[in-house]
């Protein structure tokens, strides 16, 4: 059984495939916060910008990972013929803890390219074409190698600094300004790090800007 909060079609906003046309998966439910405003305060993750608590109409609970290929499948534009391959999201929430190699596979049955996006908590199921991992302070890292780290900036637990995890087994590395109320401030200094240190590149939510999902 796999519980999605929401399917949609729209453009990646964030890292390294910022732009690009792509199903999004948004699996239901977190290790690090349970979705609830009330218990926020508590969370792990106190900054979360995401609503991946329960079903919403675009969602759905789906008894074969066949079924929700299909669901994810049938968002793709059936008239284009171009050369590009199709290409899932699977976030949340944290996806890993549904996402499993039957899910994967028939992603891949569907013709998709599959990305993750994941709090690196979790262990990751073989096949994935795409591995993005954003660690968050006081919550123990699982993965530590992939395609891209998108590490939220600032955070100001003294674990989660840029240069604690530039050791790791990352081809790219990304600088994320925190959302909220010090946005502005925040991309000030995630601009000024990334120019101080060129091994990290600037992601902006251009979605955010865009009006989009």
């Amino acid at each position: 059984m796999y519980t999605v909060k929401e399917i949609f079609y729209t453009l990646q906003g964030e890292g390294r495939h910022a732009g690009r046309p792509a199903v999004f998966c948004r699996f239901s439910g977190c290790n690090l916060w349970t979705g609830l405003e009330r218990d926020r305060h508590n969370a792990v993750c106190k900054f979360c910008d995401t609503d991946f608590f329960g079903v919403a109409e675009d969602g759905g609970k789906f008894q074969a990972a066949s079924d929700l290929a299909r669901r994810v499948a049938s968002l793709w534009p059936k008239e284009y013929a171009g050369g590009s391959r199709p290409y899932v999201v699977c976030t949340g929430g944290e996806p890993l803890l549904q996402l499993d190699k039957a899910l994967v596979d028939a992603f891949h049955d569907e013709g998709f390219e599959v990305a993750v996006e994941t709090n690196g908590t979790q262990p990751a199921p073989p096949g994935l074409d795409w591995l993005c991992v954003s660690p968050k302070a006081n919550a123990p890292l699982a993965l530590h190698h992939g395609d891209e780290l998108k590490l939220v900036y600032p955070q100001v637990e003294r674990e989660a600094q840029p240069e604690c995890f530039e050791h790791l087994n990352f081809r790219h590395f990304s600088l994320q300004p925190m959302d909220g109320p010090d946005l502005t401030e925040n991309t000030k200094r995630a601009a000024q790090y990334c120019l101080d240190h060129p091994r990290w590149r600037l992601s902006i939510q251009t979605h955010k800007i865009l009006g989009l999902r």
